[in-house]
């Protein structure tokens, strides 16, 4: 809800509120547990130390506009022909109910001197304790370059200290959870990439240092973008912490000319009055009914990558797809190797024509033999990237990111894509069109990218510093068209493992591929920081064999593989071709265990009960969305003699109900189960068990 009282706006969630008061520019009052906003009118007066400071008002901007007055991180930053300075001057509100989730707020400013006019728009979702934030800048003046874009500001309450949760990686080590304190000063996270990145995501969280899984205050956000962005962390000598997202102003510029507007990403915030779990499900909760494109159940899926690599053979790949079938895979996936003459990284990439040599009667042969064995049927494809050895760059070699006269940077020996230049946008979009046009039975994509954005250049230096945020907005336009051309095609986001993923790309993506590596083990401290940020609606996570090489690094049991990867979205990456007949009737079981329980895991409440970073007892507890089925994942990492593993005590349950654990006879109340726990039985090195409990009564 959204009311005003004189000079106060008071934004109010279900459990929280945030107050701003307006004058010539946008304070923020509060942010916290609700409150009588109202009551806040005493708290607007004139703060000063001394005359050698700025007004100590400005600190808790909420957009801070670029005039030389404040020294803090600024939000919009403009060089004019003649000046830099921006006078935005307060014109007006407006308050709509855009649905029964969502209310807007918007202010409108206009630059004193020029007819450059900002929108800044506040959204908020009630029910979900969420309120998300962004600017369109609209210039109907002269020309002028923006140098600072950023979609928001949002000031803490004063606390004794401040700790940030946030998230690092790197290629198959992604999502690892971090925490570090602010002192007086900026701390930042970003990606200069051209992509989301693996070694930071743009999410956050912060707390007093005392908050965990059950307690404490929480106050979250994440940035939906996925280039180069920037989320700051600054605390000033005053005490006033402010966090500053949008936008990275690196290597960035922005010309506006007359009668053009630009926005900015959405940036998405949120308060939690109990802990880091709580934060999780409300943001879940969120992403499911908000930003992700559709509710469906997510398919098990076979991948046939390890298998054969780029050898993709109709033969080799029907074989794999007959025994997938066997062990219950719904939708059977055809990885790199498929096209042009593409026989390892070093040729092909660009040439989306299917290899006759691999398919001699056309794809329509495997697909339809897929279609027979009761599966779906998806392809892999990098449309962003092209080897140097290839028919596209020998025709078009002026597509890709290139400084003049200079030779690009290779990476996996392949260049980049200028995806904002018209004409390759079209071909991308062409090709992609035909391909899913003459093969309708085509139900998922694995869109792949494998090389970050180097030697950004078209030619023209006025327009280069542009071409970052062009990327994203051409990818969006694309991955948008298609989805609307084509909406009984699941879409999933693939970069380098985890590089891609955000709420801004995850407005069109059903699931995500968060990590290159598969082991089971490793993979649960990726899984667990994924969760914190991201529902594990869109996480895949695929059963494999162990590597070549590494060959002891995958050895866990089987069923410690498939409960690691039952977590999220079920695949298998395994080569399947070398099972026995008994290791496919393990994974058959396994398969069917999961589609039994897939809905409650991927649109259920989660709750992390013991974390892997902290303990050789790992696990995780999902409750369906009726409260009738609960599903606890646990794992032990090491065995030690003699020490016993504790009690799971569990969370989230009716304290008077009682839950059937299955395969025994006896009930338990909630208050029992959530004070005194279960115990796993786990015993011995990567040992796991999935525990089922019924509510009763």
């Amino acid at each position: 809800m959204i009311t005003k009282h004189n000079d106060l706006f008071h934004l109010t969630t279900r459990n929280s509120s945030y107050v701003i008061h307006q004058s010539n520019f946008l304070q923020n009052l509060y942010w916290g547990g609700k409150i009588h906003g109202e009551d806040l009118s005493y708290f607007v007066k004139q703060r000063s130390h001394s005359s050698f400071d700025a007004n100590i008002n400005l600190e808790r901007d909420e957009y801070h506009f670029w005039n030389s007055y404040s020294y803090l991180e600024s939000c919009l930053k403009v060089n004019y022909a003649d000046t830099r300075k921006l006078d935005m001057v307060y014109l007006e509100h407006s308050i709509e109910t855009v649905n029964k989730d969502m209310e807007r707020l918007t202010f409108r400013f206009k630059n004193s001197y020029s007819d450059l006019y900002v929108n800044l728009i506040y959204e908020v979702y009630e029910e979900y304790d969420m309120i998300s934030r962004r600017a369109e800048i609209q210039n109907e003046g002269e020309e002028v370059i923006l140098e600072n874009l950023r979609s928001a500001s949002v000031s803490l309450p004063k606390l004794d200290q401040y700790r940030v949760k946030y998230l690092t990686g790197k290629w198959a080590g992604e999502s690892q959870m971090n925490d570090h304190y602010l002192t007086t000063g900026a701390f930042a996270i970003q990606s200069r990439s051209g992509n989301t990145g693996p070694h930071y995501n743009p999410s956050f969280a912060l707390d007093n240092g005392s908050a965990d899984e059950t307690s404490g205050e929480v106050w979250f956000g994440l940035l939906g973008y996925s280039s180069n962005w920037q989320i700051i962390f600054e605390k000033t000598i005053y005490n006033n912490v402010k966090i500053t997202g949008g936008i990275s102003n690196f290597d960035f510029s922005y010309r506006l000319r007359k009668g053009e507007s630009i926005s900015t990403p959405v940036m998405t915030f949120g308060y939690s009055s109990a802990g880091y779990g709580q934060m999780s499900r409300k943001l879940h909760s969120f992403e499911v009914d908000h930003i992700f494109p559709r509710r469906k159940l997510g398919r098990v899926l076979y991948n046939s990558w390890e298998a054969t690599l780029f050898d993709v053979r109709v033969d080799s790949q029907k074989e794999l797809a007959k025994r997938a079938a066997q062990i219950g895979v719904e939708l059977f996936v055809i990885d790199d190797g498929w096209f042009g003459q593409r026989h390892s990284d070093r040729a092909g990439l660009g040439d989306w024509y299917v290899n006759k040599e691999k398919f001699p009667k056309g794809l329509g042969e495997l697909i339809d033999y897929v279609k027979s064995l009761g599966m779906d049927f998806g392809i892999w494809v990098e449309p962003e990237a092209v080897n140097p050895d290839s028919d596209l760059y020998r025709a078009h070699p002026d597509w890709i990111y290139r400084f003049k006269d200079q030779e690009p940077l290779q990476a996996r020996n392949q260049y980049t894509l200028n995806i904002s230049k018209k004409e390759v946008k079209e071909f991308i979009l062409e090709f992609m069109t035909d391909l899913l046009s003459k093969h309708q039975d085509i139900t998922f994509v694995k869109w792949d990218m494998n090389k970050s954005l180097t030697d950004v250049s078209c030619g023209d230096t006025a327009q280069d510093k542009e071409l970052w945020y062009k990327h994203a907005e051409a990818l969006y336009e694309i991955w948008a068209t298609l989805r609307q051309k084509f909406p009984h095609v699941d879409f999933e986001v693939c970069s380098g493992g985890g590089a891609r993923i955000d709420l801004g790309i995850l407005q069109y993506a059903d699931q995500c591929w968060p990590s290159d590596n598969t082991d089971a083990y490793e993979r649960l401290f990726i899984q667990e920081g994924f969760s914190y940020f991201y529902a594990p609606r869109i996480m895949t996570a695929w059963v494999t064999d162990a590597s070549s090489h590494t060959p002891n690094k995958y050895e866990r049991p089987y069923s410690y593989r498939f409960h690691s990867s039952m977590m999220g979205g079920l695949g298998i990456g395994a080569n399947i071709s070398k099972f026995s007949d008994e290791v496919l009737a393990e994974f058959k079981k396994y398969i069917e265990l999961y589609k039994e329980i897939r809905e409650t895991v991927q649109y259920g409440k989660l709750y992390r009960l013991s974390s892997v970073r902290e303990s050789t007892l790992h696990a995780v507890e999902y409750i369906s969305q009726d409260d009738q089925d609960v599903l606890v994942f646990a794992f032990r990492q090491g065995y030690q003699f003699g020490k016993e593993m504790p009690n799971l005590k569990l969370q989230g349950l009716d304290p008077e109900a009682l839950y059937q654990l299955e395969g025994e006879e006896k009930q338990l109340h909630g208050s029992t189960l959530m004070r005194v726990g279960l115990e796993t039985d786990l015993s011995g090195d990567f040992d796991s068990r999935l525990l089922r409990l019924k509510r009763i009564h």
